[in-house]
C-alpha cells in the first residue's frame, strides 16, 4: 500500500492543504484510491 503524504497538520486554503499539497478531494478520496492512483498523485506533489 502507498503511503500517505499526510504529516497531521491539516491547513487546508483554497481547497489544498499547506502542508501535504493534496486537494481536498484528493484527500476525502485517498482511502478508496488504488495503489497506482495514489502514487500518481505522490508523484505530482
Amino acid at each position: 500500500m502507498t503511503e500517505s503524504p499526510c504529516i497531521d497538520v491539516c491547513e487546508l486554503e483554497g481547497g489544498e492543504c499547506t502542508a501535504c499539497g493534496r486537494t481536498l478531494e484528493q484527500i476525502a478520496a485517498w482511502s478508496s484510491l488504488s495503489d497506482e492512483e495514489r502514487r500518481e498523485i505522490m508523484d505530482e506533489l
